[in-house]
Parts: structure tokens; sequence; C-alpha cells
């Protein structure tokens, strides 16, 4: 079990324990020490998290929104509202630990005086554990532009309708995962395939907490194995989809836009929706000249917007996302210069195969982390965490350093 020495940053020393089974059920009580490592880890959290210091925080920061002309400035007082709640939502979490671990000390306590069965104390043990994992890994991302929304693009590589099909497959996984995580998903921009499947889509995951601080370690070239419906011959096709995720940045961040390096055109959107469709224009295509600060090279960015029917709408979330790769380009430049520091880590960036998903024998592998499973159709459902957990393990430490 893991030890806590003296960390300057948490859980770097829990020794992969989400990826090890803690005990065995129906098969032997839990230990002593077992019960000892939840105390522990609870405590540590309580001292890295700084818990007492934010409560004091939260209370000041509390106190504000009471002042008479509080809503006066509707963003400013908005601002203050999300940063009063993220503070409070620190505490909760770890109240939760707090509750958890308790209640296992007093179920360990009764299973001796026969109070309680010995199944109903490792249920109390598996639920301490399950609280304590999911802060320490909240506890793991601490950039700057972790606990953002994210916008996440999906495009199809070549293999035609086969490829197309995976790219959709990807979106809805995606969407699953969104969905069991309570967060509100959007589609900025969709095009369908061929014959089937779709060819791009990006899609915009908000509402909740750190959605990109857990979906940056999706980004990269997704590659499924299969033997292909779409294939006369039942051959075994091999096929890509690449995905990219970047922050979504809102008005707190500076994001500097030269407007003499922006155009805009404006066309007819198409799909179902009524008598609108294909009369109006009210889909957005933006360009963008972007000049590499290092080599001076300039390359075009493109964005589309069809969300909504509502032009000046279309306008503004094309620019919200445009100022997100912005940032998202600042950002990387600190990654490229962190990798190379981190000379013995293995390289996180765009164009490597990241992850395999092979159907037929029932294994879907990340390469960077060596992390698996067989439940094909569990991740397929959404079911990735362990995908993001095995990653924010192996790469958040380098991440950390890098400021």
């Amino acid at each position: 079990m893991c030890k806590f020495l003296g960390m300057s940053f948490l859980i770097f020393n829990l020794h992969f324990s989400f990826l090890i089974p803690h005990f065995s059920f129906n098969k032997n009580m839990i230990t002593q020490d077992q019960l000892k490592d939840v105390l522990d880890r609870t405590d540590a959290l309580y001292r890295y998290l700084k818990i007492d210091e934010k409560k004091m925080q939260y209370e000041e920061e509390e106190l504000r929104t009471q002042a008479p002309d509080f809503w006066k400035d509707q963003k400013r007082a908005e601002e203050q509202m999300k940063k009063v709640k993220g503070i409070k939502r620190w505490i909760d979490d770890y109240q939760e630990v707090r509750t958890a671990a308790d209640e296992l000390q007093l179920a360990f306590d009764f299973y001796k005086e026969e109070m309680v069965t010995e199944q109903e104390v490792e249920e109390d043990y598996r639920h301490s554990i399950e609280k304590i994992e999911a802060l320490e890994l909240k506890n793991m991302l601490r950039q700057e532009e972790d606990p953002m929304d994210c916008v996440l693009k999906i495009n199809s590589g070549a293999g035609g309708t086969e490829a197309q099909d995976w790219a959709q497959m990807l979106m809805r996984m995606y969407q699953r995962w969104a969905e069991a995580h309570n967060y509100k998903v959007s589609i900025a921009n969709l095009q369908d395939g061929d014959e089937a499947g779709i060819k791009t889509v990006t899609m915009q995951i908000e509402g909740g907490e750190y959605a990109y601080g857990y979906l940056k370690s999706e980004n990269g070239v997704h590659r499924l194995v299969r033997v292909s419906p779409y294939n006369a011959q039942g051959k075994r096709m091999t096929s890509f989809a690449s995905v990219f995720v970047t922050p979504l940045v809102d008005d707190t961040i500076e994001v500097y836009v030269d407007p003499a390096k922006l155009s805009w055109d404006t066309f007819r959107s198409s799909g179902a929706g009524g008598q609108n469709v294909n009369k109006v224009e009210s889909g957005v295509r933006l360009r963008y000249w972007y000049t590499d600060p290092d080599t001076g090279e300039e390359e075009e960015i493109l964005i589309e917007n069809t969300e909504t029917r509502d032009q000046p709408k279309n306008k503004e979330r094309a620019m919200a996302l445009l100022r997100s790769q912005l940032y998202d380009r600042a950002m990387q430049k600190r990654l490229e210069a962190q990798a190379k520091i981190e000379a013995g880590k293995k390289k996180i960036e765009w164009g490597s195969q990241i992850r395999s998903y092979v159907f037929d024998d029932r294994r879907v592998k990340d390469h960077r982390t060596n992390y698996q499973t067989s439940d094909v159709d569990g991740v397929m459902d959404g079911k990735i965490d362990d995908f993001i957990k095995a990653y924010l393990m192996e790469f958040a430490s380098a991440e950390a350093n890098s400021k």
C-alpha cells in the first residue's frame, strides 16, 4: 500500500493503486494496515489541499457576494460566483472523503463487536477508496487550463466509409463519457460521411469542472482493428481517426487576436431543420493567419460553425474556438520546452498513435502508458476513466514541473 512520505505533489507515490485490486471480496477481511492507509491518505489530503485555508478563503469570497451592488457588474459577479463555487466544491469533496473514512473506521470497530458484517465493511472500504482516488486524481490537475471546458474535434483518417464510421463511434464514446460525468455536449460543426459515419465533428464539452484536464489525455491518433461490416470479403481492416482536444477559453483569459489577419465567409447551413435551411446564410467560416512566434512560418486556421441559425451567435462561437486554438498553441509551446527537459519521458504530441482498439481480440491498449482492458464494449460506451487515470499518473508530474 502507498505511504505518504513528505510528498510535495500528491499521489505520485500511489504505485498505480487504481490499477491493482486493494482487497479480495468474500475472501479476507480488510486488515488494520488497509484501514490505516485510508486514514493516512485522508489526513494527507487535508494537508495538501489546505482545507483550513480554503474554508477561510471561501468565507471571504462568499462575503463579497453579499455586497449591495454585487450584481451591478453582471460579468464580474458571475466570475466571483464561479470562484466561490469552485472553492466550496474542493471543501465538499474533501468532506465526502472524510465522512467515508470515518464510516469505515466505525464499521471496522463494529465488526469486532459483531454489529456489522464483513461484506458491509468491505463495501465501506471500496467506497472510501473510490472517494480518495477521485480527489487525489483531481488534485493532480494543477495546470491553469485544466479546470476549463474543452473543445474536442474528431477527424476521420484515410479509409473511406470504414474510417468515417470509426470517427462516429469515437464521437459517441466521448458523448457517453460526458453524459456520465454530467457535462453538456454541443455540436459546433458536423460533416456527415459519404455513406455512413462522419468526416469531422467539433464538440464543445462544458458545464462541469476539469473537462479539459481529463480529456487532454485523448489527444492523438486512435486506431481501430476489426472485421469491417463495409467489406464484402469480411476482411480485417485497420482504420484511424484523429482527436484534438483544446481548452475552451472564456473572457477571463487574455488571448490576442490580430484583426488584420482575420476574415469571414458565410454560407447556407445544410441538414434537417425546417424551411430556413439552405435559404439563410447562417453558417460562418472564419479564416485566421497564424504566425509561429519561433519560426515565423504562417499557417491558416480555418473554423466553421453551424451550431445555430443565428449568424451573430455562430460568429461569436467561432471566435471562441479561435481563441481556444491560439491559447492551445501557446500552451503546446510550453509542453515542447518541457519535453526537451524530460528527455526520458515518452513524448506527448499530436501525430502519435496513442491507442489501439482491437475488437476481435477484445483488447483496448494505450501505447503511452501500456494500460489495457478487455472491456471493449464498456470503453466504446464511454468508460475511459482508467485510461485517463493511467495517463495522468504517468505524465501529470512532468506537466506540473513545466512552469
